[in-house]
């Protein structure tokens, strides 16, 4: 097999195994708060931009920026949580199996 030819294979397998989703739907599950817990520690953060369209918060901007604050107020923490423990809760199975192939 020449090496172009296995490129394209592995590059095919690749793409299956790669599902896009939405901003909205990383923050949803917490796991944009998750991420910026641990860059924090470096003084980084995700920062969205979000506006208002036809009464729905929408994310209209991500990027990646230095702050000077660390952490997070309890009740964004406990939310956090909470929303990463249902993703986690209603996910456990497909990670489970993802994990194990």
């Amino acid at each position: 097999m020449n090496f172009s030819l296995y490129l394209e294979i592995i590059y095919k397998e690749m793409v299956n195994m790669i599902e896009e989703k939405s901003w909205k739907q990383f923050s949803d599950s917490g796991l944009f708060w998750l991420m910026n817990t641990t860059l924090h520690t470096f003084g980084w953060s995700l920062v969205k931009e979000v506006e208002k369209i036809d009464g729905e918060e929408v994310i209209v901007r991500v990027y990646p920026a230095r702050v000077k604050f660390r952490g997070f107020t309890q009740d964004i923490n406990t939310d956090g949580y909470i929303k990463v423990s249902k993703y986690l809760k209603d996910n456990i199975e497909e990670l489970n199996k993802e994990a194990n192939e």
